[in-house]
């Protein structure tokens, strides 16, 4: 079913109202018909279900059939600190870490980074980022949006996740703790904030390695093989995701 988000101040007694680029998509690029149900988000734990009203030139008015306390959430919060890659790889990360539960992303800057985010063009690159990580949500029928944070360095990135107090987990790739990266999975719990720093296709520099430990990062190692910074990511979530909801 057909998903979208909404502001607690497009919904009324009587129903919900889609305006802006909502309503193009919903009715120009999907082409939904009045009578078809969809199900709405506001960022709570509340699902709308709706069905189209009717048309306006500036909006769509939806009629609520029912409210489901429906929660797609993780119940930790996890926010995804990511040496920035090259190419479309934040896009693909961006997208299936959104599915997996991420609420922040935050890019990092690092020694090792091969790409660099020009400052003159962040706010275009933000956006376009922003976007992604909507659509994610939409097609994950999550009941957030994910933020994404404007680019930070590694000791902004540590200043950040103290201050927010994430408990880290820092993918090393050369961790050869098994036993111990298993008794930190295990150790992980509903209603805790966690923050997990990946590094670039670089890899991390010795200097970094070692902030990251003085700053109270629990280094992990996420197996025998070397992952590309695209693919780690989305295995320590999938990881983190399932001991949340299934163990």
């Amino acid at each position: 079913m057909t998903h979208f988000f909404v502001g607690t101040d497009q919904i009324e007694a009587d129903g919900i109202r889609i305006t802006g680029q909502d309503l193009n998509h919903m009715k120009n690029v999907l082409r939904m018909k009045t009578g078809e149900t969809l199900t709405v988000s506001d960022g709570s734990d509340r699902q709308y279900i709706c069905e189209i009203a009717a048309y306006t030139e500036s909006e769509a008015l939806l009629r609520i059939v029912d409210i489901e306390g429906a929660n797609a959430e993780l119940p930790a919060e996890i926010t995804l600190f990511q040496g920035i890659p090259k190419g479309e790889k934040f896009e693909l990360i961006l997208q299936k870490c959104t599915e997996l539960g991420t609420v922040r992303f935050v890019p990092v800057s690092m020694s090792r980074c091969v790409a660099k985010i020009d400052p003159k063009k962040e706010g275009k690159k933000l956006e376009r980022y922003q976007k992604i990580a909507e659509s994610a949500a939409k097609q994950s029928q999550r009941n957030r949006i994910p933020v994404v944070t404007p680019v930070m360095n590694l000791r902004q990135a540590l200043s950040y996740a103290e201050e927010q107090n994430m408990r880290l987990l820092f993918a090393y790739e050369k961790a050869d703790n098994p036993e111990k990266t298993r008794e930190i999975i295990r150790s992980v719990r509903p209603g805790q904030r966690i923050g997990i720093v990946i590094g670039p296709e670089g890899g991390f520099d010795p200097e970094e390695a070692e902030l990251l430990k003085k700053g109270g990062a629990e280094t992990v190692t996420l197996g025998n093989r070397i992952l590309r910074t695209e693919t780690a990511p989305i295995y320590l979530m999938s990881v983190l995701g399932y001991q949340l909801e299934f163990c």
